[in-house]
């Protein structure tokens, strides 16, 4: 194992670990600037080409492309000595969680939610929890597995498995579910959407990581610092952008955010859960089984943010659901970084 080459050990930083806080004065940022400057928020909004917005796809890339950077496809090699885990964590993600957050969504946005939310942006909030939940987190799990001491060279197996899942499955899955819940698909946008924002990203970022790497280590360690900060900077741009043109849907209809968080909510502590009860029943070590839990419950919100822009455009409520993903996603899994450490003891017992 020691041939391959492990990100530098995260923590949890600033920006990180105040994400919500910081998500959550976006959105009072980009309702406020909206309303102030709507003509320059319609002319963002607009500015697409061939169903794919340009400012969003410059931010996304940046977003993106550093998390890829960390990831060496390489690690596929090692996926055999951590088979059991490996196996539990891609059989939550995506054999269960796209589909157990698609029941979800139509139980509570579907139906128990309906009567409270607005008629039409029923179908697109469902497509928003779909797409948050049709593809695993490719960064933050290695924050999060640091967290819970977890075994590196498994967490980077995994999230090198599912990226290279994430290029095949993604589209078939999203497609299958928004046709399930009789949401018509663009086929096309989404795959376009899959080769702009998966596969090219994944294409540039082993290209780059190669080329750094053939200079120096601590060129490449200088480069991924640079780029961190950047990458949180786009999403919260993107943010400002997003709620700058959903203010007047959101000023008309608070409540729906806090309605699209209970599913979201729900399916992360599930999966984890369930992720965690299999690596125990598997006889996995509690350093595998910690990371699992994270990888298994864990959202590329980025990327289904990106995803249900371009397929359903900003104003969607498509395009909020996602972001209500953001703005959990960090409180609740260090939650789940709690509950791992709580149960060492109860979960070691049982091996």
């Amino acid at each position: 194992m020691s041939d391959i080459a492990l990100p530098a050990k995260p923590a949890i930083g600033m920006f990180e670990r105040y994400l919500t806080l910081w998500v959550a004065l976006c959105i009072v940022a980009g309702i406020a600037l909206g309303q102030a400057a709507p003509g320059l928020f319609h002319g963002l909004g607009t500015a697409a080409v061939a169903q794919v917005n340009l400012p969003v796809a410059v931010l996304v890339w940046l977003m993106i492309v550093p998390m890829l950077l960390k990831i060496d496809l390489g690690a596929l090699g090692q996926v055999g000595s951590h088979w059991r885990g490996i196996a539990a964590t891609v059989g939550v993600n995506w054999l269960v969680k796209p589909f157990s957050m698609a029941l979800l969504g139509w139980l509570f946005i579907g139906l128990l939610f309906r009567p409270l939310l607005p008629a039409g942006q029923i179908d697109g909030y469902i497509a928003g929890l779909i797409l948050l939940a049709a593809a695993p987190c490719t960064a933050m799990v290695f924050v999060w597995s640091n967290l819970v001491d977890g075994e590196p060279h498994f967490t980077l197996s995994q999230v090198a498995l599912n990226d290279t899942i994430m290029v095949i499955a993604f589209a078939p899955i999203v497609g299958l579910l928004l046709g399930l819940s009789s949401i018509t698909v663009p086929w096309d946008t989404l795959v376009l959407s899959v080769v702009l924002y998966i596969v090219v990203p994944v294409i540039v970022a082993q290209l780059w990581r190669r080329a750094l790497l053939a200079q120096e280590q601590a060129a490449f360690g200088r480069v991924l610092r640079m780029l961190g900060p950047l990458s949180l900077a786009a999403l919260l741009l993107t943010l400002v952008l997003l709620f700058g043109l959903q203010g007047a849907q959101i000023m008309r209809q608070p409540a729906a955010i806090a309605m699209l968080a209970v599913p979201i909510l729900i399916q992360v502590y599930f999966n984890a859960g369930l992720a965690y009860w299999l690596n125990r029943r598997m006889g996995v070590a509690w350093c595998v089984a910690g990371p699992s839990a994270l990888i298994g419950a864990s959202n590329f919100f980025e990327l289904a943010v990106a995803t249900a822009i371009a397929l359903f455009g900003f104003q969607s409520g498509a395009a909020l659901a996602t972001v209500v993903g953001v703005l959990v996603e960090v409180p609740v899994m260090l939650s789940i970084v709690r509950i791992v450490h709580l149960s060492r003891g109860w979960y070691e017992r049982g091996l």
